[in-house]
């Protein structure tokens, strides 16, 4: 009989035979892909939507933009020549535990670079609007400092005893300030508006220790801070009532208990802040030092303590900006000048 049609079972493919992918591996080299653009595109989306506010913030954030973008890079990099790989070797023999090891490091190591992305796009900052850009400029009368830790209003002639260091709220350009802090330099006072690691006080809770430090000419210090900023200055205060005299919250309020600190203590707060609500400030109350004042400005909200626009999840204010800010100032004034006035006394 002729065996010619018999069919013959198909033997080994020869080692050089290139490997075919399967659908699953389809799918996760299309997920590669996606997840490198994504690391690319996060910090080119917050560099093209805030202008050149990242470049005046800390140079943690820089830095966090930069490792996104090269882990992006790098991503994508792996999967070219992984893909070529595939194409010209045949395929490693592994062991079911190898593989499995294997899946777990390259499941853990893209899930990090899925919250790297993803915290990129959250670290956004808020950026300043016109009114605080128009506010940096040095004149006769403050000289604006612009330095790697922080932004600096000093008062031009005969040097500052008294000084404010500020902590803007999460994620907001710090120059966003300006206009609220450069009216108390004009008025005689050394006024630091912080650059936070990332935009968030949290990063570096004793950063105002440095920042007194370098104005060695000042000796009685407030410190203060916009809704999480002040949290941490709060903080800062409590633990340092020798070297801090005085305390200065804007729509914020302390983390716990310090009423027992020997501080000068001034909330400042809106009575229409959907976020710092006119409730928490009130249960806060007894949180302060039995002395602290509490100032309302009413219809006010929590982005009139700065300049960056409104800010989601706040309330409907029922007075101008212009007019809020001009109490948000003159509280500010205030509580410096009793400052330097008991300093002298």
């Amino acid at each position: 009989m002729s065996t010619s049609n018999v069919p013959t079972a198909p033997g080994p493919e020869p080692a050089d035979t290139p490997r075919r992918m399967s659908r699953a591996g389809l799918v996760g080299r299309l997920l590669l892909v996606l997840l490198g653009l994504a690391l690319l595109a996060a910090p080119g989306w917050v560099l093209a939507t805030t202008g050149d506010a990242v470049r005046h913030q800390h140079r943690a954030l820089t830095a966090v933009l930069v490792t996104s973008a090269a882990a992006g890079v790098l991503v994508l990099v792996a999967s070219v020549l992984s893909a070529r790989r595939r194409a010209r070797q045949p395929a490693p023999v592994r062991s079911r535990s190898r593989r499995v090891l294997r899946g777990t490091a390259l499941g853990v190591g893209a899930a990090a670079l899925v919250v790297l992305a993803a915290a990129v796009v959250w670290l956004r900052p808020f950026p300043a609007t016109a009114p605080a850009l128009a506010a940096l400029g040095s004149d006769d009368s403050v000289e604006v400092l612009d330095e790697a830790g922080w932004i600096a209003f000093v008062p031009r002639g005969p040097a500052a005893t008294t000084g404010l260091v500020y902590s803007p709220g999460a994620r907001v350009d710090v120059r966003a300030t300006a206009v609220v802090l450069r009216p108390l330099a004009e008025a005689g006072h050394v006024v630091v508006a912080l650059k936070e690691p990332l935009g968030i006080a949290f990063t570096s809770p004793d950063q105002s220790a440095s920042a007194m430090a370098a104005f060695d000419e000042v000796d009685t210090w407030a410190v203060g801070g916009h809704s999480l900023g002040g949290v941490v200055a709060a903080s800062f205060a409590a633990a340092h009532d020798e070297e801090v005299d005085g305390l200065l919250l804007h729509g914020s309020y302390p983390s716990g208990d310090m009423s027992s600190a020997d501080l000068d203590a001034t909330s400042v707060w809106g009575s229409n802040d959907g976020l710092t609500t006119p409730d928490k400030i009130q249960a806060s109350r007894a949180d302060l030092p039995a002395t602290a004042e509490l100032v309302e400005i009413p219809g006010g909200v929590h982005a009139f303590f700065a300049d960056y626009g409104e800010q989601p999840g706040d309330g409907r204010p029922t007075t101008s900006r212009v007019a809020a800010q001009a109490q948000i100032v003159e509280a500010g004034i205030t509580v410096l000048d009793r400052l330097a006035a008991a300093a002298k006394s």
